[in-house]
């Protein structure tokens, strides 16, 4: 296994989730690192009774979502590292690729329009912008190439 080195992906339920978990866990295989699964929510609040109900709502939800990505990943052999932070996606992915020595940050994509996902500022284009690290952009589907 190559001493301190992962593969970070920013996990969630959406369009190009699945197919990112995929790649990633290829990668992390082939490399003989592990898969740091990282999901990034920042809670409402942080104070009072309302925040603790939130945390654990976002508790119980991030373990519905990773519960089979973990399977997944280790059903291929690969070793799985959790990281659920109270932190936005984008700045949450940063954090652990540095805190993990990641090779690179896997994420999916919903397939929109580049001006739409920089207007309306979606996880990878942060990530393009900010990361010091190598970023993979997973299409939610293959393209269709014709010809």
């Amino acid at each position: 296994m190559a001493s301190g080195k992962s593969i970070v992906l920013g996990y969630d339920r959406s369009p190009g989730a699945r197919r990112a978990l995929d790649i990633a866990i290829e990668l992390a295989g082939s490399f003989d690192v592990p898969l740091v699964l990282v999901h990034g929510i920042a809670p409402p609040s942080t104070v009072g009774e309302e925040a603790d109900e939130a945390r654990v709502a976002l508790d119980e939800l991030d373990e519905r979502i990773a519960a089979p990505a973990v399977a997944a990943a280790e059903a291929a052999g690969v070793r799985v590292i959790v990281d659920v932070v109270d932190s936005r996606p984008a700045p949450a992915l940063i954090a652990a690729a540095e805190e993990h020595d990641a090779l690179v940050i896997v994420v999916g994509t919903w397939n929109e329009s580049p001006l739409r996902g920089a207007l309306l500022g979606s996880v990878s284009h942060k990530l393009l912008q900010l990361s010091a690290r190598p970023v993979l952009c997973v299409p939610a589907t293959a393209p269709v190439v014709e010809g």
